[in-house]
C-alpha cells in the first residue's frame, strides 16, 4: 500500500471531536526540547537522530519496540541535580522510576546516592557496585529477609513506614549487634496537585505514619527507646508529577514543626530532613517543569526560613528525583502496524508494543506526545490515537495526538519521555516480551538491559 492509499481521519481543527488535545503544531517535523532528551534531532534526510546514532539504525540493530536512552542526557541532568544543592544536601536517586546495573554505576560516578524499595532493587544495587552506606531502604511493607540483607550490608538509612517496623527494623539490628540508622516517613496531611493513585502524603493512603493526632510523635518516642536504631532525621514525600511548590512549603513547615517538638521532648535536634521527589517533567507542550537549581534554591530557602523561625539549626536536606533525572532521557520506538481511520472521530494508529510496555496511560490517563521520527512529511495533520497491540480497549499509549495524515504501516513512531516508570513496571501482559533498554552515546548504541526472549518467558512455567 503506498502511504496516501488509506482513506485519512478527521484533519482540521474545526471538525475535529471533543476531547484533551491541543491544536496542531504548525510543523510536525518540529521536535519540542522540553518532552525529547537533549541529544535528539532530525538529520538532514528527515530521520530523528540521539546520541549521534539514528533511529532506523536502531530499529535494525535492536529491533522494535525498544527503550532508547540518551546516556549523555541522564549524566547531565544527575549532574545538574547534584550541583543544584551542593556538598551540604544529599540527592538520593530514586530507583524505581528505573534502574539497571548500568544506571547504578552511572549514578555512583556521577556522586548521587540511591533509595531502592525492595529486595530487588537492592540486589541490583549492590550487584553494581553502589557504597551500601549511600543507599536508602523504603517500602511499606518490608520482609524479615530485605531488612536483615539491608542491614547487613549496611546501609546508610532504612525510613520506617510504621510502628511494627520500628519493632521489626530494631529486633534485627540487635540480633546482628548492629545500631542501625533510621528515618522516619511521616504525612503531613499535604494534597499534592495530582493523580489521586501518585499523592501519598495526605492521611488516607499507606505509606508513613500519620502527624495528625501525635502518631508520628508516638513513633520518634519508640526509637529513640531502642538501642538497635539512631534516629537521624525525618522523611516526608508528598506525591508525584509536582509543578507547584506550595505543597514543599506546606510539607516543610509541618516537618520542621514536628523536629521542634522532639527538641522540645527529648532535647535532640535530628541532622536530617529528606522532603522526598516528585518533581514534574514535561510529558507534552503544554508541561513547564522547574530547572534543579530553582527547586534547590526554593527548598533551601523554604526549610531555612521554617527552622530560623523555630530557633533550630538547618538540618541536612535531602531530596529523591528519579523521573526528574531519567524520565526525559528515553524514547519508546515503535514500529507502525495498522492505520484505522474512524470517519469522524480519529485515526486509531497500532503499534508494536503498548500497555505492556507503557501501563501508565491506562492506570493514571497519563498524557503523552509523539511523533513520526523514520522520515520527515509535509502530509496534513490527523488526528490519531496511538494504541497497542494488547486485547483491552483500554490499551491506549498516546490518548490524543496529530500526526502526518501519510502515516503507514512500517513507519517509525517514537513517544518521549518514558525513561520513568515505563521499563519498571513493564509486563508480559498477552506473554508479550519486555523490550529492551538501549543506551546511546557518542554515536553509539549498547544494550543495557537485553529484550526478553520466548525461552526467558517459558523458563519460570514449570509446566
Amino acid at each position: 500500500m503506498s502511504r496516501s492509499a488509506h482513506p485519512a481521519g478527521p484533519r482540521h481543527a474545526d471538525v475535529l471531536p471533543e476531547g484533551h488535545y491541543s491544536a496542531p503544531p504548525a510543523d510536525l517535523n518540529d521536535l519540542d526540547a522540553k518532552v525529547w532528551a537533549r541529544t535528539v534531532a532530525r538529520n538532514a534526510d528527515g530521520v530523528v537522530t540521539v546520541g549521534g546514532v539514528d533511529v532506523k539504525t536502531l530499529a535494525e540493530e535492536h529491533g522494535t519496540p525498544a527503550y532508547i536512552l540518551d546516556e549523555a542526557d541522564f549524566r547531565d541532568r544527575a549532574r545538574a541535580w547534584r550541583g543544584a544543592f551542593g556538598d551540604d544536601a544529599d540527592v538520593f536517586y530514586a530507583g524505581k522510576a528505573f534502574l539497571s546495573r548500568a544506571v547504578v554505576r552511572w549514578l555512583a560516578e556521577e556522586g548521587l546516592n540511591l533509595d531502592v524499595c525492595s529486595g530487588g532493587e537492592l540486589a541490583t544495587a549492590l550487584s553494581a557496585g553502589m557504597p551500601a552506606d549511600r543507599i536508602a531502604f523504603h517500602g511499606n511493607n518490608k520482609s524479615h529477609q530485605e531488612i536483615e540483607r539491608a542491614v547487613r550490608a549496611g546501609v546508610g538509612r532504612i525510613v520506617l513506614d510504621s510502628f511494627q517496623e520500628i519493632v521489626r527494623v530494631a529486633h534485627i539490628a540487635q540480633s546482628l549487634n548492629k545500631r542501625q540508622k533510621v528515618q522516619i516517613r511521616i504525612t503531613v496531611g499535604v494534597e499534592a496537585h495530582t493523580h489521586e493513585f501518585i499523592a501519598t502524603a495526605h492521611e488516607d493512603q499507606k505509606f508513613g505514619i500519620p502527624l495528625a493526632g501525635g502518631q508520628a510523635a508516638e513513633a520518634v518516642r519508640r526509637v529513640l527507646q531502642l538501642d538497635g536504631l539512631e534516629l537521624v532525621g525525618i522523611h516526608s514525600h508528598i506525591g508525584s508529577q509536582i509543578f507547584d511548590m506550595s505543597g514543599f512549603e506546606v510539607a516543610a513547615h509541618r516537618v520542621v514543626g514536628l523536629l521542634k517538638d522532639i527538641r522540645d521532648e527529648h532535647g535532640v535536634e535530628l541532622p536530617e530532613i529528606d522532603l522526598g521527589g516528585g518533581l514534574g517533567i514535561a510529558y507534552t507542550s503544554d508541561d513547564d517543569p522547574r530547572e534543579p537549581h530553582e527547586i534547590a534554591k526554593a527548598l533551601t530557602e523554604i526549610v531555612d526560613r521554617e527552622c530560623h523561625a523555630a530557633k533550630l539549626r538547618t538540618p541536612r536536606i535531602s531530596v529523591e528525583p528519579g523521573r526528574a533525572i531519567v524520565g526525559p532521557t528515553a524514547f519508546t520506538l515503535y514500529e507502525v502496524g495498522t492505520v484505522k481511520p474512524l470517519d469522524g472521530l480519529r485515526t486509531y494508529v497500532s503499534v508494536d508494543g503498548g500497555m505492556s510496555d507503557n501501563i501508565r496511560t491506562a492506570l493514571y490517563d497519563a498524557e503523552y506526545s509523539v511523533a513520526l521520527v523514520s522520515r520527515a512529511s509535509d502530509a496534513e495533520p490527523m488526528l490519531a490515537r496511538v494504541v497497542g497491540k494488547h486485547c483491552e480497549s483500554g490499551d491506549i499509549v498516546v490518548k490524543d495526538a496529530f500526526l502526518p495524515g501519510d502515516l503507514a504501516p512500517g513507519d517509525l513512531i517514537a513517544v518521549p519521555a518514558t525513561g520513568a516508570y515505563c521499563r519498571s513496571m513493564a509486563s508480559n501482559y498477552n506473554h508479550v516480551l519486555r523490550p529492551p533498554v538501549i543506551a546511546v552515546r557518542d554515536g553509539a548504541s549498547r544494550v543495557i538491559v537485553r529484550r526478553e526472549t520466548e525461552e526467558d518467558l517459558l523458563r519460570l512455567d514449570v509446566g
